[in-house]
């Protein structure tokens, strides 16, 4: 409670400080050359057109479980059935267009979103996936960031019978096998970690799914990743936890979805989608289905 003049003066100076912080969230960006409209998909894009004939275009990643892959010619995943929802709420069919992930989030956007790849392929009117980024949806003007729906952090799985009393953390890997999917944030932390002393504990997989595998045949006692993919190949004799992670700053991030500027009204029926599946509870449930836990964004 305020109790004096001077106070609230205090309090109005710092809200309006406050203000003008988060009025200036790209202060010191210099954009780039505004880009033309090199891509001819941009008919069907709008949110008037879209349901006029009566279908919504998702990008999402290929071979990537448990959010997106293909079984037996049928789209699975908690990003499709994300899909699924929106769609119905628009009341239009989904179509999902599985894509390859790039080099990085905004070679993604580029291709899948705004501009089109230079061969093959073409641009979606949603992409799903997507990690919200502050500096990014500066860098990347020609997409708006919407519809966050959970928030993924970097865990360890293990063997219950390697670590019978204390699940592991970094410093255990100084002397116990971890695999971790090749070239990924997990990869980099415990290569880098104290100096590099984990490094010839650390054994590589081309996919998540081939890294626990390992784990429950017992090649390594741990594995390092995103919670979700661990989850998903969880076995009786495996379990997993979130330990402090020291000097990991990137160890949690939000997921949401990316929509082309020009199409704002779309994005904001997109978001109103996501929010209504999570406060109705079919978010929630699309994760236990899958048998993952949820967490969800910080609306």
């Amino acid at each position: 409670m305020i109790k004096s003049a001077a106070g609230l003066c205090a309090a109005v100076l710092a809200l309006l400080a406050a203000s003008a912080t988060a009025q200036a969230r790209c202060e010191g960006f210099v954009p780039g050359p505004k880009p033309q409209n090199a891509s001819r998909d941009i008919v069907g894009q709008d949110l008037d057109q879209i349901q006029e004939r009566g279908f919504i275009e998702f990008a999402v990643y290929e071979d990537f479980p448990p959010y997106s892959w293909e079984e037996k010619g049928r789209p699975r995943g908690v990003d499709i059935e994300l899909g699924r929802i929106i769609a119905e709420t628009l009341e239009v069919k989904p179509r999902f267009n599985f894509v390859a992930a790039g080099e990085n989030v905004d070679a993604d956007l580029r291709n899948y979103v705004w501009k089109g790849p230079i061969v093959g392929g073409r641009v979606s009117n949603v992409m799903l996936h997507v990690p919200y980024d502050s500096d990014m949806g500066c860098r990347t003007e020609q997409v708006v960031l919407t519809g966050q729906y959970f928030n993924e952090k970097i865990a360890i799985a293990f063997r219950r019978d390697a670590y019978p009393e204390d699940p592991p953390v970094p410093a255990y890997f100084r002397f116990d096998l971890v695999g971790v999917e090749n070239d990924t944030i997990a990869d980099f932390y415990l290569s880098s970690f104290a100096g590099g002393q984990l490094r010839a504990n650390v054994r590589r997989y081309t996919t998540p799914e081939e890294a626990m595998a390992a784990l429950a045949q017992g090649e390594v006692k741990a594995v390092m990743g995103p919670k979700s993919q661990l989850e998903h190949g969880l076995t009786p004799e495996l379990d997993i936890h979130m330990p402090p992670l020291l000097g990991f700053s990137t160890s949690e991030w939000t997921l949401g979805v990316a929509v082309n500027h020009r199409y704002r009204p779309l994005a904001y029926a997109v978001d109103d989608a996501v929010r209504a599946a999570f406060e109705d509870g079919r978010l929630q449930a699309v994760f236990e289905d899958y048998g993952l836990s949820y967490t969800p964004a910080e609306w």
